[in-house]
């Protein structure tokens, strides 16, 4: 059944002259990296406290990972089930510590042997963020942004711990690691010196990014934010402040859909970032009404993201890793069901002609335009995700709901 839905469909993609066989080898070349903080709402096992930053997990679903080796074996079976070799992003609260305090700002490579060897045995990579959050150091809301000394220095140094153990990571596995810094500072309040606070996060910036790293293994990256929960009314990291300060410095500015003001588009972006930047980082959510980091859907942005992606000629241009954490459902399936989700927006803009549509908007002829998209929609790229996944060994369509079924009886339902 799924060769014969194959040969049909490229029979059909062949007459809008598709190749599948380049559309699916250019697929399994992209990575994808899976955010560990979904298998256990964003917590971290540092024991520190509540979670904050203007972050939240909703719900209480049972399984919850409750240590390292519980969320290693969660992201184990999650990718069992989604095709093609990845990335595990990482923050720095997922440290390998055996017990011991250690302050995030005497972080050592050390302190992710455990995860390295994990990613190494899977043929995985890694991507790494410093921690800026759920620590007594920003209960106030302020880190590199911090007018205290003593705290901004503490948070610096931790962005300088967390470099070196990207770098690390990088060489470890002989590919690159994205090292992506993002800070939940703001105010509440309309504030009165908006200027001060990001002179001191710029500053700041240049302390951590004054030592040079082999960019061979670590990528520096910053990301923006609109604003959050408790800090409505300013924050301090920016789109327009991170887009600049990336662009001067040569690093990677991260774009984060669920960042922005709702009428933005993440997939607008795309195209005029990578005019001006030779690479450029994603991390895909689904907001609803507001940066609350559903679990991604195969939904109009997301095919809209991933069609700029392959418009631009820029699959190897762009790191995508997603960023949710869905604490109302299975943790696993939520990791499945995102990473399959951004994989088939892939797949559907890889299946496109994108020459054809480009010629016919250049030539005024906009109804042939809309026609064909809307035709699109209904050829049968199901097939050839179907046949995609069965070449990977992972279940084809709703089949791979009953491993996770028999793996929440099995392990999860189990966890205290």
């Amino acid at each position: 059944m799924i060769e014969k839905g194959y040969k049909y469909a490229k029979e059909l993609y062949q007459n809008i002259g598709i190749d599948i066989d380049a559309a699916l080898e250019a697929l399994s070349q992209i990575k994808i990296s899976m955010h560990c903080w979904q298998g256990d709402d964003v917590q971290g096992f540092e024991n520190i406290g509540a979670l904050s930053g203007g972050i939240a997990a909703t719900g209480n679903y049972p399984g919850k990972a409750n240590n390292i080796d519980e969320l290693m074996e969660d992201i184990d079976k999650a990718f069992s089930l989604i095709p093609g070799k990845h990335k595990i992003n990482l923050h720095a609260m997922y440290a390998v510590t055996d017990g011991e305090k250690v302050e995030r700002n005497k972080l050592e490579p050390k302190h992710f042997m455990k995860w390295v060897e994990f990613a190494k045995k899977r043929g995985l990579g890694l991507d790494f963020n410093p921690t800026l959050f759920s620590h007594p150091m920003a209960a106030d809301g302020l880190t590199l942004s911090h007018p205290d000394n003593k705290i901004r220095n503490y948070w610096v140094e931790h962005c300088k711990a967390t470099r070196k153990i990207a770098e690390y990571m990088g060489k470890e596995l002989n590919q690159p690691c994205l090292h992506n810094i993002w800070i939940p500072d703001g105010y509440k309040d309309i504030p009165a010196d908006r200027w001060s606070p990001r002179q001191r996060l710029k500053d700041s910036l240049d302390e951590i990014f004054s030592e040079p790293m082999d960019k061979r293994y670590v990528i520096d990256a910053v990301e923006s934010k609109v604003f959050g929960i408790g800090v409505e009314s300013y924050t301090v990291g920016s789109h327009e402040f991170y887009m600049n300060y990336a662009a001067k410095n040569n690093i990677l500015c991260l774009l984060d859909n669920g960042h922005y003001h709702p009428t933005e588009k993440v997939s607008d972006k795309i195209p005029s970032m990578l005019l001006f930047a030779d690479q450029l980082a994603l991390h895909v959510t689904r907001p609803v009404r507001w940066d609350s980091d559903h679990v991604v859907t195969f939904n109009e942005e997301i095919v809209e993201i991933a069609k700029e992606i392959v418009r631009c000629n820029a699959i190897d241009r762009v790191l995508i890793g997603l960023d949710f954490f869905d604490a109302s459902i299975n943790r696993v399936a939520a990791w499945v069901i995102g990473m399959r989700n951004m994989q088939k927006a892939l797949l559907f803009a890889l299946l496109m002609p994108h020459e054809q549509l480009a010629k016919m908007q250049k030539d005024g002829n906009f109804t042939d335009v809309l026609a064909l998209n809307e035709e699109l929609k209904m050829y049968p790229f199901g097939a050839v995700w179907d046949y995609f996944c069965n070449q990977n060994g992972v279940p084809v369509r709703e089949k791979w709901l009953d491993d996770v079924k028999i793996y929440e009886k099995n392990v999860l339902s189990k966890r205290g």
